[in-house]
């Protein structure tokens, strides 16, 4: 019995689309599920990652596909989709995760940065989705995974329009969660990641005058990407990959008003006091730059995860004793 169950959760054989493949979380995906055997159309705006991702998952002998795609553009992903299609007439699985990012204030950031956030998160899952769906409904089977993140319930500050691309995001597939119910092997699997030390840091749009450093309570991208594959094998609606982002996520629901304000005024802090403002542009409206890797930092040792995670504890801890002292009743 133990090995029927086995089988029947192999991905081996199945066909994977993944967006945002050339780097971070979604190049750590393509990595994950060539492990599992899988047949991998891998899509980034950027050739050179593409090519670079693409020859690791083939030494890993599986079947893996590079198609350069800008999601923003609904034809670009139904080319995608016609092209997953010739390898064995089917998508067994497709997991949305392009994403791009600007901070600043909202003002400043131009009217086309904050327009192309727009597009290439919320359009992209939108158009990823539609695809995906026409295709499953055909099949009456199929796994759509979105790499939605803590900002589908957490506001990033002085990220406005990022926050609500995943907001929108977050809306938009509970709702299509709602719709696919009817068929018991169709599922919409959302994932919601913390920050990650990742690649996305260093390609990000930056209006606020300085760059901003990966936290040192980020999480594992592979973390994240091995929570894919899990879904992949046992879907379910709604899934944080660890502690960290379960936990962030439901202090932002005790203290909502607290912690925006507080990391907002932080911010705020360090863009003021820089005197030399430079304005970047990232990925928002050309392909990401090297470094086409999983990392943004180099994985630290177990010892400082450790000091992160008791960070994480003690503003837990001291974010209560505020909400206690202003609630003493």
């Amino acid at each position: 019995m133990e090995n029927e169950i086995e089988f029947e959760n192999s991905l081996s054989g199945k066909t994977v689309v993944i967006t945002g493949a050339s780097s971070g979380v979604g190049r750590a995906a393509a990595e994950a599920f060539a492990l599992q055997g899988c047949n991998l159309v891998l899509v980034a705006r950027g050739q050179q990652g593409i090519d670079e991702i693409v020859a690791i998952c083939k030494e890993l002998n599986v079947h893996a596909v590079g198609i350069c795609a800008d999601v923003s553009i609904a034809e670009n992903v139904s080319h995608v989709a016609a092209e997953a299609l010739k390898i064995n007439g089917r998508i067994d699985i497709w997991v949305n995760n392009a994403g791009v990012m600007a901070s600043g204030k909202f003002e400043e950031i131009p009217m086309e940065i904050h327009e192309q956030v727009i597009k290439t998160n919320l359009f992209g899952y939108m158009h990823g989705a539609y695809e995906a769906i026409k295709i499953f409904r055909r099949q009456n089977e199929g796994i759509l995974i979105n790499n939605v993140s803590i900002g589908g319930f957490v506001p990033a500050p002085y990220s406005a329009v990022y926050s609500a691309t995943k907001y929108g995001i977050r809306g938009m597939m509970e709702c299509l969660q709602g719709e696919v119910s009817d068929s018991s092997k169709i599922h919409i699997c959302n994932i919601y990641p913390q920050l990650q030390n990742s690649t996305g840091n260093l390609h990000s749009a930056k209006y606020s005058g300085f760059d901003m450093e990966i936290s040192p309570i980020a999480s594992d991208p592979f973390t994240t990407a091995s929570k894919m594959v899990a879904l992949a094998k046992h879907p379910k609606k709604d899934q944080f990959p660890d502690f960290k982002a379960a936990a962030i996520t439901n202090l932002y629901k005790l203290f909502p008003k607290l912690i925006i304000n507080t990391a907002s005024a932080i911010l705020r802090y360090k863009m003021e006091r820089n005197q030399a403002k430079t304005d970047d542009a990232g990925n928002i409206l050309e392909p990401s730059k090297n470094p086409h890797r999983v990392y943004g930092n180099l994985p630290k040792p177990k010892s400082d995860t450790k000091i992160g995670l008791a960070i994480l504890a003690g503003v837990g801890i001291g974010l209560t004793l505020v909400a206690m002292s202003r609630n003493p009743d």
